[in-house]
């Protein structure tokens, strides 16, 4: 099917138009693309045809510089895009210049400077707490109502949609065990999540206030954060996530813009703690996303997370991260935290399914408590869009394979 006839209601269609960095069939180079339908577009050599003044921006091998650009250029990169693809008068000169997805090799679309990960789902939050704090009064932290909890990542261990990921090692110790052992993880696991990604910096010593977080942030994908639980549960008093979480984080290869999911905006739940000023979002635009998040291991469908249940929103993240004077950085990426709704199919997180393992999930290809060599894991993701179209999210998926 040629690249423009795209089929009315294609979740990829024109009122979608992500970005990613590709490299075309037998070429090593890369550069930036945007993809339309089952087709990628390149689009640093449809800016020269067609003498966009952005030509710069998108003949480029990272999206960093586009990133870095700023709000304005990004919504006049957008339009432009889009005159490319739906208006007739541009066809013959950029029909040559698509290339069909299942041909082009897909790249981490941008250098990732900062990673940290939040913990933003009450239901997620309140599952965790049930399972590890059952005598505590409450199954929240103290904090977890007054702030966005999270921790500071690895970057360099943030890795494209379709890398397999090894099954990491390190140390262990259950309850009943005299000392801790080495070895490869037994309860690895997943969070289906959402990242975000920064394109402005900000200066360091100034905080962004909830109002810029359209200013400083870019757009959004899929996320994988890969966790091995029982070396997270052994190293993790005091000081929280470290090799149980740096080992890889897998991310989409198409960055979806926010202003590709206008429609989706929707008010995060009803909060039920004051909030101090600056988090306090009463004010403000509706700060959450209505993303209908698909998990499938092994390609059978095993939870549905809502990501519009989440208590906090990315722009009350981005304010808590810098207000102590953090600086951002073009390419800082930061996830949401596990997605899980209320129901059992709506958690995002095998420790959940499972109940830490007590309940295996009933797989056509066997039981499953956590992830064994050879698994397979899928996220992928959808959005209400214009006029009843859905706009959808680049999946990410990852395979296990044995410790090196």
């Amino acid at each position: 099917m040629p690249p423009f006839d795209v089929p009315e209601g294609d979740p990829f269609g024109p009122h979608n138009l992500p970005y990613g960095v590709f490299s075309p069939p037998g070429s090593s180079e890369r550069t930036v693309g945007v993809r339309l339908g089952d087709h990628v577009l390149d689009a640093g050599a449809a800016a020269h045809a067609l003498g966009s003044p952005y030509a710069s921006l998108l003949a480029r091998p990272t999206l960093g510089p586009l990133l870095a650009a700023g709000r304005t250029a990004w919504s006049d990169v957008r339009r432009a895009l889009t005159a490319w693809v739906t208006v007739p008068a541009h066809r013959e000169t950029v029909e040559p210049l698509f290339h069909p997805l299942s041909e082009v090799t897909l790249h981490l679309p941008f250098e990732v400077a900062d990673y940290v990960d939040f913990y933003a789902s009450e239901n997620h939050a309140r599952n965790v707490g049930r399972m590890f704090r059952p005598d505590a009064p409450d199954s929240l932290t103290p904090n977890w109502k007054h702030l966005p909890i999270g921790y500071h990542g690895r970057s360099g261990t943030v890795v494209v949609s379709g890398t397999d990921v090894v099954r990491p090692s390190g140390q262990r110790k259950g309850p009943a065990d005299p000392a801790p052992v080495f070895g490869p993880s037994a309860r690895l696991d997943i969070e289906a999540e959402v990242g975000f990604v920064v394109g402005v910096p900000s200066a360091l010593g100034r905080p962004v206030p909830l109002g810029d977080f359209r200013e400083h942030v870019f757009g959004l994908c899929l996320l994988n954060d890969w966790s091995a639980r029982d070396v997270q549960a052994w190293e993790y008093v005091p000081l929280g996530p470290f090799l149980g979480k740096s080992f890889a984080t897998s991310v989409s290869a198409w960055i979806t813009p926010l202003d590709a999911l206008e429609e989706a905006r929707v008010a995060p739940p009803e909060r039920t703690h004051a909030l101090l000023p600056y988090l306090d979002d009463t004010d403000e635009e509706p700060g959450g996303y209505d993303l209908r998040i698909t998990v499938a291991l092994n390609g059978h469908v095993v939870s549905e997370p809502p990501f519009s249940t989440m208590y906090w929103t990315a722009a009350q993240q981005l304010a808590h991260m810098t207000v102590n004077g953090a600086s951002l950085r073009t390419g800082d990426l930061y996830g949401s935290g596990t997605v899980s709704g209320p129901a059992e199919r709506e958690r995002g997180s095998l420790l959940e399914l499972t109940w830490n393992g007590r309940d295996p999930l009933e797989l056509p290809d066997g039981k499953r408590t956590f992830l064994e060599d050879g698994d397979v894991v899928t996220l992928t993701a959808w959005a209400p869009g214009p006029d009843g179209v859905r706009v959808g999210l680049g999946e990410v998926t990852g395979r296990i394979v044995p410790t090196a």
